[in-house]
């Protein structure tokens, strides 16, 4: 039993998505035994892109049902059966991603029609639905419908198991079976990691840390380790039991993050900004003392060195630029995005050493030193390369500064 399945989405970002259109078709392997198409209230806006594409706007689903409203109709339709789809992958996700936002785990088998189109029917110009569907004379009614698309791939579907004379199919699923129960531990893990950013940990059995770092998208990170094939990331991927994170801000508290509970190796910084024969240069910094800044790349730094170029007041001038960047004897607080909209982070310089960071809401107010450590968090390890961090945002202007109340 097979539930041929298509799915449109509101164009929200990645993991983001909702769901504006299902349909589903039962089908036995000779006919439609069993259908449900509908539209969906998404309870967000649909992207321009998405209205034109599909034709369904928000005044379409404004009195359509919300997606917990027809989730026993998904489970129902579908329950024993393989899901199948053009590029399913999508599909599958769309609707685990919105059973895991009802608390459910939703799981069924699926089936891939383009891998299998291109085995059994080599040779196409295109596998794309609508090329497929022209040159096989599959009629395609309501592209970019719902409706259309899964009845379309029902279509195409019946030519596949008519062609399957070496019984691909059955053997796909087998595969299949054998390929979900290697990657099942792969996508409990990672499936509903946030693609934002903020630190990863990777822990065993125990709970023990094996591995934790700053990423700019949680998901990503996860998912490109797992499926690394250096030997670099084997025992990670071997011991790791559970992945947890936690959002940061930016990246500068997510290293004073690690540095105080991860005791996180301070990475190499083995290049250096100087100023020699009247001209900033970039050199490596072993054996040598009076550079400006510090990078971990050799490009990292040119970029900086061409950015300080071009700002006038820098110019042949790196006692100014010394001067600006100096952190000696500064009491101020350093403002920045938070780890949500509604919130902003800080962090807290007194007599030039960095003392803590914090976070706090758009609504509140932290005029006073008394407010401020009352939301900082106190930090008791900040090395060389978090200093330099803080040299490299005044340049970047990544932060709004402001004097530290005294009172």
């Amino acid at each position: 039993m097979y539930s041929i399945i298509d799915i449109e989405s509101n164009g929200g970002a990645f993991k983001k998505e909702s769901i504006i259109e299902i349909a589903i078709y039962r089908f036995d392997g000779h006919e439609i035994v069993d259908q449900f198409i509908s539209l969906v209230n998404p309870e967000d806006v649909i992207s321009p892109y998405v209205q034109k594409l599909t034709g369904i706007t928000a005044k379409m689903v404004k009195t359509a049902p919300k997606f917990h409203e027809i989730a026993k109709r998904i489970v129902e339709i579908t329950e024993g059966s393989v899901i199948v789809g053009h590029n399913v992958e999508f599909d599958y996700r769309m609707i685990r991603q919105s059973f895991h936002r009802l608390g459910y785990n939703y799981e069924r088998e699926t089936i891939d029609t383009i891998p299998l189109a291109k085995k059994l029917i080599p040779n196409e110009e295109s596998y794309s639905l609508g090329k497929l569907s022209k040159s096989l004379g599959i009629p395609l009614t309501d592209r970019h419908r719902a409706s259309g698309d899964a009845r379309a791939t029902v279509e195409l579907f019946k030519i596949l198991l008519a062609k399957d004379q070496e019984k691909e199919i059955l053997k796909h699923q087998k595969e299949t079976q054998v390929s979900n129960n290697l990657n099942k531990k792969i996508m409990t893990l990672t499936e509903f990691l946030p693609a934002e950013n903020g630190i990863i940990y990777f822990q065993n059995a125990k709970g023990d840390i094996l591995y934790t770092d700053y990423s700019s998208n949680i998901y990503q990170t996860a998912t490109k380790i797992f499926h690394a094939r250096t030997k670099k990331w084997d025992k990670l991927k071997a011991e790791t039991t559970q992945i947890h994170y936690e959002f940061t801000g930016n990246e500068l508290i997510a290293k004073l993050m690690m540095l105080q509970k991860a005791k996180k190796k301070t990475p190499s910084l083995p290049f250096g900004l100087y100023y020699k024969d009247d001209k900033y240069i970039i050199e490596r910094t072993k054996g040598q003392t009076g550079d400006l800044l510090k990078f971990k790349s050799f490009s990292q730094g040119n970029k900086v060195k061409t950015f300080i170029n071009e700002q006038e007041r820098f110019q042949d001038n790196p006692i100014a630029l010394k001067e600006f960047l100096s952190l000696d004897n500064r009491n101020e607080i350093w403002i920045s995005d938070g780890r949500t909209k509604s919130e902003k982070s800080f962090l807290v310089l007194e007599k030039g050493k960095l003392t803590g960071y914090g976070f706090y809401e758009l609504h509140h107010q932290i005029k006073s030193l008394n407010k401020i450590n009352k939301l900082k968090i106190e930090i008791h390890a900040v090395n060389n390369m978090i200093y330099n961090e803080l040299k490299l945002s005044l340049l970047r202007n990544n932060y709004e500064i402001k004097n530290l109340p005294t009172t």
